[in-house]
């Protein structure tokens, strides 16, 4: 079922579309913040294609509206891939993310915001992850805080949904309540045909799955359909505590995963 020669012929695409972008991309991010992450959103749509991965996303991303913070589910590294594709955002990772050969190199240039998850780092990486909101940074934030088999949403943190109890600069530098975006990931078809529990770990990466390994199965198998579902923004006024927020994006996000996963999108579109 898996193709290594598929494999490497994608991995081997990713590499020389990288390489094409990456000088004109350094140079945006010099001259231009705002036009480099619409030049990263287009670069993450032809990987997509590159790699064999179909983006079908229903809702829609917020935008214009000041910063925002997307709370999406989490099954692996390919989950950068297709939100990279849909969101005008930078990721927040693990810290260990930025040692990753390649994939660490992406991340840094890309400004992720990397944060240690241990006990003692919380406030230091929430006051970091706050300076980029006011800078107006939107942020993609993985809440569970880790990656899972792609069948379940684990619960959501909340230690760094603190960053949603004060305001953020909006338009016209209006302090207003930090956006906050659930968003629901799921890897739904091979060729067309639902992919079973027992695929699922082709592409979900998790345990003490090896990259390498794990790659030539994410990218040598046939065309594979992503469904995307952006649910309403939220605040943490409407909640009370970020527990309740946290409980609540959990709640949406999770069921989203499951519909997706039994073939009832809502108003799903292919990404054009």
């Amino acid at each position: 079922m898996v193709s290594p020669t598929v494999a490497i012929l994608r991995f081997i695409a990713f590499i020389c579309w990288t390489l094409l972008l990456l000088l004109p991309y350094l140079v945006l991010r010099l001259v231009a913040t705002d036009a480099a992450l619409g030049y990263s959103r287009f670069y993450w749509r032809v990987v997509t294609r590159l790699i064999g991965y179909t983006v079908i996303a229903s809702g829609a991303p917020l935008e214009g509206a000041g910063p925002v913070l997307f709370l999406p589910n989490h099954a692996s590294y390919l989950d950068i891939i297709i939100l990279g594709s849909l969101v005008r955002a930078y990721f927040v990772a693990k810290a260990e993310v930025a040692g990753w050969p390649g994939l660490g190199f992406l991340a840094r240039i890309s400004r992720a915001v990397f944060v240690e998850r241990r006990p003692g780092a919380t406030v230091r990486e929430r006051n970091h992850v706050r300076e980029r909101l006011q800078a107006g940074d939107s942020l993609v934030l993985f809440a569970e805080g880790t990656s899972n088999d792609g069948n379940r949403v684990l619960p959501f943190k909340s230690a760094l949904l603190s960053v949603a109890e004060t305001g953020v600069d909006g338009p016209g530098g209006v302090v207003q309540p930090l956006m906050v975006q659930p968003v629901s990931i799921a890897y739904t078809r091979l060729d067309g045909l639902p992919i079973s529990r027992a695929l699922r770990p082709f592409f979900a990466w998790y345990g003490d799955m090896t990259l390498a390994t794990h790659l030539v199965g994410a990218l040598g198998l046939g065309r594979i359909t992503v469904e995307v579902e952006f649910h309403r923004p939220v605040t943490l006024a409407e909640f009370g505590s970020r527990k309740g927020l946290a409980n609540h994006c959990h709640t949406v996000v999770a069921h989203g995963v499951t519909r997706l996963l039994a073939g009832r999108a809502i108003g799903a579109t292919p990404r054009p």
